[in-house]
């Protein structure tokens, strides 16, 4: 296994840290500080793994394929975490997840014609737009200007959901319409 496909399994193995300290109170007023480093640390490696495999010469199929789902589980587990703790809609959440799952059966019926999909402009950008929101809304700073980056940054991410997912499938319509072919 290549250390850009090592990095991506270390972000998913991150999950399970950052949704402890995130949901708990274990180590006291510095949890949510625990949790948002992990954090920070996780989403860096979605830019850090991605680089090394272009420049390395290193792209995989499971690259391909696993690092657009460990962003996914890592920014859901986030999101669902917040509805719990009423610093989000449900809906908002359940409509960025629907793309989610969407898009990877999408990836699943390519992959199953031999056509590998990897992530679009959009869905980065949209992948980087939740993870400063996800910062964001665990930083929970107390200030007029940054309870409106946030607010800014929960439908700036809620658009691009949706403006990322129709341009995946008209840019793949193919892939649905003749089995990839």
């Amino acid at each position: 296994m290549n250390l850009p496909n090592k990095l991506t399994l270390a972000r998913v193995i991150m999950i399970v840290p950052f949704l402890f300290f995130l949901l708990t109170d274990f180590a006291g007023g510095a949890s949510k500080y625990i949790a948002l480093a992990i954090f920070i640390i996780a989403s860096l490696t979605d830019m850090l793994d991605g680089k090394i495999a272009r420049k390395r010469n290193l792209v995989t199929n499971f690259g391909k394929f696993m690092d657009p789902l460990a962003d996914k589980l890592l920014v859901s587990s986030a999101l669902i975490c917040f509805v719990e703790m009423n610093k989000l809609p449900a809906w908002i959440v359940v409509i960025i997840i629907s793309r989610e799952f969407v898009i990877s059966g999408f990836r699943l019926i390519a992959s199953d014609n031999g056509v590998v999909i990897a992530a679009s402009y959009w869905g980065k950008i949209k992948t980087t737009c939740q993870m400063i929101m996800v910062i964001l809304l665990i930083a929970d700073i107390n200030l007029a200007v940054f309870e409106v980056l946030e607010q800014v940054f929960i439908y700036a991410s809620l658009a691009l959901t949706v403006i990322s997912l129709v341009d995946y499938l008209v840019k793949n319509k193919n892939v649905l319409a003749d089995g990839g072919k």
